[in-house]
Order: structure tokens, then sequence, then C-alpha cells
């Protein structure tokens, strides 16, 4: 991925949501883009106009992280969508210096992080990848997105794969546009973290070229950096029921993480993981 022509789209898309009333600046006659112009943008940051434009055009050497954040604070930019900009920044003034970099080797899961995977036998727990690819499961994981795992799919599990390409996932995910909007935001995340990843450009690839609904949230350059929340499902076996999760990132091994699942503290009706439990050991086989 180039994030040169990244680093222009996200600021691009950045500005054009923000109204110059509400930025507080003055203007008169007709504007011919939504939102703020460079200029205005410049001004609101302290830079002069050229020098926000070469930002935006991607040529970024140099800049230093207090423009990064003035720049940010003249957007709106949010925790995520501020660390994003520096990914992005930040992989370009890499690559200006590295030589012949090669793509990222394929995450390896430490066999202590398999291990505790295994040892959570009373909560649904997946150990995922940047991507999105869910590289294992202990039962009650695989119970949880059974239909996930069930799938003919000749790729590997992916979760923006299944979100997006089986028809089954609009009736598991009880809020589908939710679930769909986080995953083009932690795809565009990792994209721009490792943008020479070939796995992270091949999800992409194929979402793009098979799902509209995919293409559309994709040209917004919205990020997400959620690690933690609630989720509604509707269990093909079990029903609807709420889980909290817990993203739990792995230092011995970048690019990994742990997700777990728990029933919420106020749930007054049976524990949904008791029945999901149930289902799971009378279906072991």
């Amino acid at each position: 991925m180039d994030n040169r022509q990244e680093i222009k789209d996200f600021l691009t898309t950045r500005r054009a949501r923000i109204s110059p009333d509400s930025a507080g600046i003055t203007w008169r006659g007709a504007r011919r883009v939504p939102g703020l112009r460079r200029e205005e943008v410049a001004q609101l940051a302290g830079v002069s106009a050229d020098y926000y434009t070469q930002i935006e055009r991607g040529q970024v050497t140099g800049v230093s992280d207090e423009i990064l954040r003035a720049i940010g604070r003249g957007l709106r930019l949010d925790d995520d969508e501020t660390r994003h900009l520096f990914s992005l920044v930040r992989s370009v003034q890499r690559r200006s210096t590295a030589k012949g970099r090669s793509p990222a080797t394929p995450p390896t899961v430490p066999p202590t992080v398999r291990a505790m995977l295994a040892a959570m036998s009373g909560l649904p727990a997946l150990i995922q990848t940047t991507c999105l690819d869910v590289v294992d499961a202990n039962a009650l994981g695989r119970a949880l997105y059974t239909d996930l795992f069930a799938s003919d799919s000749s790729t590997r599990s992916n979760l923006a794969e299944f979100i997006f390409l089986d028809p089954r996932a609009a009736h598991f995910f009880v809020d589908w546009e939710e679930s769909a909007d986080d995953a083009v935001g932690m795809l565009r995340l990792a994209a721009a973290r490792a943008p020479h990843s070939r796995r992270t450009a091949a999800v992409i690839d194929r979402l793009s070229a098979h799902s509209e609904a995919f293409r559309a949230r994709w040209s917004r350059h919205d990020v997400v950096g959620r690690i933690h929340g609630s989720m509604a499902f509707d269990h093909p076996a079990v029903g609807r029921f709420d889980l909290d999760y817990e993203t739990l990132r792995i230092a011995s091994a970048p690019g990994i993480y742990l997700v777990g699942y728990s029933t919420p503290a106020d749930v007054a009706d049976t524990d949904p993981l008791q029945l999901l439990s149930t289902w799971c050991t009378t279906n072991a086989d």
C-alpha cells in the first residue's frame, strides 16, 4: 500500500467533514470543496499553507511530532485517528531511509500463548492477527464462532471476510453495521502499520473485489482501534445474547492478539456462556 497516497486521502477526508463555521473560520463567497480548505487547516495548525500542502501530498520527511499533533488538533482527530496519522507518516519516513525491505513474515503464536488459550476453558477466546485472521481458538471460542469455523472457504478463517462475504454474518452479529465498520477500521490501521504485508493486502484485495459494502467503507478512510467493549450475538443454536470482550496484546509476538469474551456483570437471566458450554459439550464430536 502506498502510504503517501494514504496520507493525502486520509487528511483530505478528515478536513472535508469539518465546516468552516464549526471551526470558527470566517469566509465569503462560494466554496469549491466541502469542509475546510488546505490553507484553513494550515491556519488552525499554525503552519504555512505551503508546508501543510506538502504534508498532505505525502512529502513528510522531517515532519515533527509537534507538527503532526497540531494538525491533528486542527482536524479534530480522535486518539485512534491521531495514532493512524503518526503510523502513516512514520512508515513513509522509514521507507525513505530503508533499502529493499521485505514483506513482514506471518506471525507465530508462542506455545505459552496457546497454553493460555487452552486453559481458558470457561470463556470463549480467540487468537487473531492485526488483519483479523483467526489463527487459533479454544473450544468455547470455536463454539461461539461456529459458522466462521464451519465455513467451507478455501482460505484461512478471517473475521473481516466472514463479516462481508458470508451471508450468515448478518444474522450472527446483531449490530452488523457496527461490526462491519470496526472490521474496516481495524484493517485500515493494520495496513498503515505494515504497508508491505502481503497477507493484509490479500485480505483487502479480496474484500474490495467481492463486497460493495466493504468498498464503500474503505473509501471513507475511517479507523477504529477499539480493544474492548460489548457485542450482541444471535447464535444459530443458543440464540441472542450479549458478551463483553477484551483484547490483549502479546508482547512476545507483535501482531498477535488474544481476544477473550465474558458475560456482562448485569446479566440477570441464565448465563449465555453456560448455555454455550452445554451446547459445545453436547456437540463436541
